[in-house]
């Protein structure tokens, strides 16, 4: 029997969170050599969900619950509960209901196949017109600076055997990037197709704010790409300019022309410095992150775990 470990960062989810678990439970039972045990970490949410997800933990002793003690982000709250997992197959999921956990077994067939770690892929998604658009961009900003295949799809809804989860969890530092993890892990991935569904309460916890913090997450935290870009762009700016400073002295020896006014000039110092703030400004997030990972900042930190006694037993 193969232990399957479904791991659910919850975060608003108070009225969702008990019918993903009942749904899960009635799945894995239908699964024929397959046991189970539920996470679910609450990520410092605001509303009853620690209350929900705790009297679920007491009544059933498959179900872990972890409370944070500050909300530290959907990706650390899935590092937290890939920690206390247990299982040969780590699945991962939303606490909204809106990825299907009656369709786990399209999943757990593509590990048994022999891949690595299998993402759940949607024709069309049901989120906002934002969410969908801030999901392009992240699958874009994979591709350029982490190297990820334009036909694979990188969703929230995956499986990954456990030596794949093991080797993510020795990344101890903050800003924490899951998908970064698999992809510098593995090139043995697929895709499933499952159905994705409309949410029925409460809206997507990713703002604007957010959604930019997990770009710079991405970006910043498993690849140097944008200081290679920056380098590129500095040596083409420089290059321009001396272009820029040749043509000046040729035309002054030629046609007796000096560059006009102050007008230019001023405009192009101003799209150098510029310039050079974006590049300072991204060296220092380079850099502040760096010191905020030699001070040992937290990944995250538990205040309290809650499940069945019997569980030990």
């Amino acid at each position: 029997m193969k232990l399957v470990s479904f791991v659910i960062p919850c975060y608003r989810s108070a009225l969702t969170i008990k019918g993903v678990t009942e749904e899960i439970s009635s799945t894995m039972a239908g699964l024929e050599n397959y046991e189970y045990e539920i996470v679910l970490v609450n990520d410092c949410s605001p509303d009853d969900t620690f209350t929900v997800i705790s009297g679920l933990a007491k009544e059933d002793t498959r179900i872990t619950a972890v409370d944070l003690a500050k909300n530290f982000g959907q990706h650390a709250a899935l590092m937290c509960g890939m920690r206390h997992s247990k299982g040969d197959v780590i699945v991962c999921l939303d606490d909204d209901g809106q990825t299907p956990a009656d369709e786990v077994g399209k999943l757990l067939e593509k590990i048994e196949a022999g891949y690595d770690v299998v993402y759940a892929s949607y024709e069309e998604k049901q989120h906002s017109g934002f969410r969908n658009l801030g999901s392009l961009l992240n699958a874009r900003m994979t591709e350029i600076m982490l190297g990820k295949p334009r036909e694979l799809s990188l969703t929230s809804y995956f499986a990954a055997k456990r030596f794949i989860i093991d080797e993510m969890l020795r990344y101890e530092n903050c800003f924490p990037y899951v998908m970064g993890l698999v992809l510098r892990s593995t090139k043995n991935i697929c895709n499933v197709p499952v159905q994705h569904r409309a949410r029925e309460e409460g809206s997507s916890g990713y703002n604007l704010g957010k959604l930019i913090g997990l770009w710079m997450n991405g970006f910043t935290s498993f690849s140097v790409k944008p200081l290679r870009f920056a380098t590129y762009f500095g040596v083409f700016t420089a290059l321009c300019g001396f272009l820029y400073t040749i043509l000046i002295v040729i035309r002054y020896f030629t046609q007796h022309m000096a560059p006009l006014g102050w007008t230019s000039t001023t405009a192009l110092l101003l799209i150098i410095g510029g310039i050079i703030l974006m590049v300072l400004g991204l060296v220092g997030e380079y850099v502040g992150r760096i010191f905020m990972c030699v001070n040992a900042s937290p990944q995250y930190v538990e205040r309290q775990i809650v499940k069945n006694e019997k569980l030990d037993s």
